[in-house]
């Protein structure tokens, strides 16, 4: 089988991915974050409160990428954690003004880049592409991770 690699769903679906990931990546150079730090630090912001194994779960990570980001965005002052208190074991992650300024001041730009990836889909389209990258996404949940 000839062709190109674009001919393949699977290396369309990562090739796809990364171009974004690098737009959005350019966009938040100016704010000291990558995209994969940010995803991380939305969520904290969005459950403040949450826990170190619920971030990874709902970020789809490992634990110790998990732990790695966490520590970087510690470090860079955008979370702060604290004991948890029936869970003595386990941390929970609350933003820092400094984390949540920072999610205000770039969520703009990652739908900035969405849209312009985007651009000449319908909304039609979008949802169903939406759907279909779900179900795509849940058809792979079980399938071993690297």
């Amino acid at each position: 089988m000839s062709g190109s690699p674009q001919q393949f769903l699977g290396f369309l679906l990562g090739s796809t991915y990364r171009r974004i990931s690098t737009a959005f990546a350019r966009a938040l150079k100016p704010y000291d974050i990558t995209p994969e730090q940010w995803s991380v630090l939305l969520m904290i912001v969005d459950r403040s409160g949450i826990n170190q194994k619920e971030v990874a779960a709902a970020a789809a990570k490992d634990q110790p990428t998990t732990a790695r980001i966490v520590e970087l965005l510690l470090k860079k002052g955008f979370i702060t954690k604290s004991l948890n208190q029936n869970d003595r074991r386990a941390f929970l992650l609350y933003p820092t003004d400094e984390g949540k300024q920072l999610i205000e001041d770039t969520v703009a730009l990652e739908r900035q880049v969405l849209s312009s990836a985007v651009t000449g889909l319908t909304e039609e389209q979008l949802e169903q592409l939406r759907v279909m990258l779900e179900h795509i996404y849940h058809n792979t949940a079980n399938t071993p991770q690297e």
